[in-house]
């Protein structure tokens, strides 16, 4: 995955916006600076075994067989909770409430502030709105009712995770402050973000905003939107911590021992959203199975007891060979190994941490799944079983 130059040219006036833009000037010259940059190119903590671009040319010939794309998608309407503004208006009894609206994208209300994670409200995730993988459900809250913001953050600048048209509508009707790795702000700006709403963090920086705190903490994935894939732009885990509570989440990241260390120092969490779908045999380092997601959130909180986990990007996109359920029936079965608490929310439906006996945890996909439901999926390889090799990313 070594990124790679490509000179100026009239083509360039025909990119696409939502390809977004390639940092320069004062910005290029502090990713040059960051100790995670080294020969023109952003680094993992633990290096990938297979780079993405390779692995997806084995996976194409999956993902267009006819009878495992049925799988791949619910076989009915996915039941979306029908949250309203006047649920959303009302503060959290407990100072800390989640909402789910699908795939990675939660609005945390943590401590009187409003944060919402890798917003994608668009009909599919891709820069064209015609084609590239399209909803599986509706969007859970129209995006001006889930009420007043104070930040957005974003884990990385990929397309189902930061996505131009929400961007752009929240830029124009929120007054919220974007909190993004270290390179994501030119594709920001470059959208009509002004600069002074904007704030670019390095693994482990930290800034306040609405009386929280924000640290980018290290992932274990990639990065790039465009044809030309620089590798400019940071990927990032995120922890927010306020008065009273703290809560994580994931972004896209493979499994790394790098998990006990962020624990450490940040945490425990009330709560932790973490990655547990679109993964696969064809890229195993960069995205975590249910397994390696619980084992993260252990790592995480150092007491399986300790929090709640919320299971995230599952559900909303089709993007792995998976059937479409199997996420969250990983997650209940890995919870219960590891005598651990998880919410498995419907899409929109808010739900309180601390409220222990009346976290969601119907097995409401069951309901809606391609195949017969059971406890008893099959297990992708643990996390100790994933070799660990010094290449970068």
């Amino acid at each position: 995955m070594s990124g790679f130059r490509l000179t100026s040219s009239p083509l360039d006036a025909l990119r696409p916006a939502a390809f977004g833009a390639d940092p320069s000037g004062e910005r290029m010259a502090r990713i040059r600076r960051s100790p995670h940059f080294a020969d023109g190119v952003f680094t993992n903590p633990a290096g990938t075994e297979r780079t993405p671009s390779r692995a997806m040319l084995k996976f194409l010939p999956t993902y267009f067989r006819a009878e495992e794309r049925a799988r791949r998608a619910p076989a009915g309407s996915v039941p979306v909770h029908p949250t309203t503004v006047a649920d959303l208006a009302v503060p959290a009894a407990s100072g800390l409430r989640l909402t789910w609206m699908g795939h990675s994208s939660v609005l945390a209300e943590i401590d009187g502030a409003r944060v919402l994670f890798d917003p994608v409200w668009s009909e599919r995730c891709s820069p064209f709105a015609f084609a590239g993988p399209k909803r599986l459900h509706p969007v859970p809250v129209p995006l001006r009712e889930t009420g007043p913001l104070d930040a957005v953050v974003i884990s990385h600048d990929h397309y189902d995770h930061l996505d131009m048209p929400t961007v752009r509508a929240l830029a124009r009707h929120t007054g919220a402050h974007f909190v993004v790795p270290l390179g994501v702000g030119a594709h920001l700006e470059h959208w009509g973000v002004p600069a002074g709403r904007i704030t670019e963090l390095d693994w482990h920086e930290q800034a306040r905003v609405a009386g929280l705190t924000f640290t980018a903490t290290p992932a274990r994935h990639f990065c790039g939107r465009a044809l030309r894939n620089t590798q400019h732009t940071l990927w990032a885990s995120w922890v927010v911590a306020g008065p009273a509570h703290r809560v994580f989440h994931s972004g896209d990241t493979g499994y790394f021992p790098g998990f006990k260390d962020i624990g450490a120092q940040y945490g425990p969490f009330d709560a932790t959203m973490v990655q547990i779908g679109a993964y696969s045999e064809f890229w195993p380092d960069i995205h975590m199975t249910p397994e390696e997601g619980m084992q993260a959130h252990v790592d995480l909180q150092g007491d399986a007891a300790h929090g709640v986990m919320l299971p995230i990007h599952w559900g909303t996109f089709n993007l792995a060979p998976h059937p479409w359920e199997e996420p969250a029936e990983g997650s209940v079965a890995a919870a219960r190994r590891h005598g651990a608490r998880v919410a498995t929310p419907r899409p929109g439906q808010p739900f309180e941490p601390a409220d222990g006996d009346g976290l969601p945890v119907e097995p409401w996909w069951r309901a809606v799944a391609a195949r017969p439901a059971t406890d008893a999926v099959e297990r992708p390889a643990a996390p100790e079983a994933r070799p660990q090799v010094s290449l970068r990313a």
